[in-house]
């Protein structure tokens, strides 16, 4: 355990910052670490302060030698790109590291986690391509479900007529035709409907409601974990529409555990966090805060790392017959996420992913709007006013 204390005026420095940081002594002992690292490391400062470097990451990793070398140089040195695995959690990160000594010897590690970045910046990719859909189900309601109209109807005068052994294919012509439209209708749900009304709803209420559906049905064999925040206040949003996002996410990891044949017990763990670092440029270019993540993570397979990229994007499945971790029902049309992104995105949010085996999260991003007039509740309230 290392008794080295860094100085005052540089822990203050680096408390602030947004970015996980460390303070490295010459030992490799850490010294320091602010609230950003903690998170990112998923360990407490006294806990992380009887660590040493190499205790968090593996042995010849790239990170190691940058701080030797800045030790050694008692220059600064930046690395891009760079792959961080994690001992401790088992699994990888890609990084930039910037690395710099400070008075007393030791040196600080900033790390800025690129994958956190790029998966911003696919933001607006995610929420084009949903409003792209909007026209199409618009052209499918009126150009498709009318003649399919038409062809069941039909279906069903020959039914009259037709031998019985025949009675098999109008039938199917029938279900068919219902299947289709059940598609069709479902894209419509991606338009750009009228306005829906919001209002302060409690995030906890919404999750506790999706859980007692999912445990009455698709998921009453799975095992669920709540970890949940109380003190953050409501979010302004649509109670309905917030149930399905979180429904189609539950029903995600639910039948990704399904679809494992080397799984043991299923579990999801539902989570609520305040994360004030986080922010995002909003239609009129004003920063948009995105503290309130609410996370739905299950121990299934993984979604395959080429896949990620796109997991958002309309009519992208990794269902193979009806089962995957894309959560778009048993038809697996590739619909479900691409819906997830958009109301999401009306909120004025961002939905992401991180897996890897027997560990995927999806996380919401949200705003919290405090209602006029209203207190926030005093732990939130002391936070944010941390923030600005």
């Amino acid at each position: 355990m290392s008794t080295h204390l860094l100085p005052p005026e540089e822990a203050g420095i680096l408390a602030v910052l947004p970015l996980p940081v460390l303070a490295v002594a010459a030992g490799g002992g850490i010294v320091y670490a602010n609230a950003a690292a903690e998170d990112f490391f998923h360990l407490s400062l006294p806990v992380l302060r009887r660590q040493r470097l190499a205790d968090l990451i593996p042995h010849g990793s790239p990170v190691l030698a940058m701080v030797d070398e800045v030790r050694d140089s008692g220059a600064g040195m930046s690395g891009y790109r760079l792959e961080l695995a994690l001992t401790r959690l088992q699994e990888a990160r890609i990084i930039d590291v910037f690395a710099a000594p400070l008075t007393d010897g030791s040196v600080a590690v900033l790390l800025h986690e690129r994958t956190n970045a790029e998966k911003m910046g696919r933001q607006l990719t995610h929420r084009t391509a949903a409003r792209s859909l909007t026209a199409l189900g618009a052209m499918l309601a009126h150009e498709i479900k009318n003649p399919l109209s038409g062809i069941r109807g039909a279906a069903q005068l020959l039914e009259t007529s037709v031998p019985a052994d025949d009675r098999v294919l109008t039938r199917l012509i029938c279900d068919e035709t219902d299947r289709i439209v059940k598609l069709v209708e479902r894209m419509e749900t991606l338009g750009e409907g009228r306005p829906v009304p919001r209002a302060p709803v409690n995030i906890h209420d919404v999750l506790d409601h999706v859980r007692r559906l999912a445990q009455s049905g698709f998921a009453r064999h799975i095992r669920f974990v709540e970890s949940y925040d109380p003190s953050l206040p409501p979010v302004e949003g649509n109670r309905d529409q917030l149930i399905q996002v979180f429904l189609n996410l539950v029903k995600n990891a639910a039948e990704a555990i399904d679809s494992d044949p080397d799984a043991t017990a299923g579990e999801i763990v539902l989570a609520t966090a305040y994360r004030p670092g986080v922010q995002m440029q909003g239609p009129g270019r004003e920063r948009v805060r995105l503290p309130f993540e609410i996370s739905v993570r299950d121990n299934g397979p993984g979604v395959p790392a080429d896949m990620l990229a796109h997991l958002f994007d309309p009519f992208v499945t990794t269902k193979a017959g009806g089962t995957g971790p894309s959560g778009t029902g048993p038809s697996g049309t590739g619909l479900g996420l691409a819906l997830v992104a958009k109301i999401v995105g009306e909120h004025g949010g961002i939905v992401e992913c991180d897996s890897v085996a027997r560990r995927t999260t999806f996380r919401v991003l949200m705003p919290i709007v405090a209602q006029r007039g209203e207190r926030q509740p005093e732990a939130t309230r002391e936070r944010m006013q941390g923030t600005e």
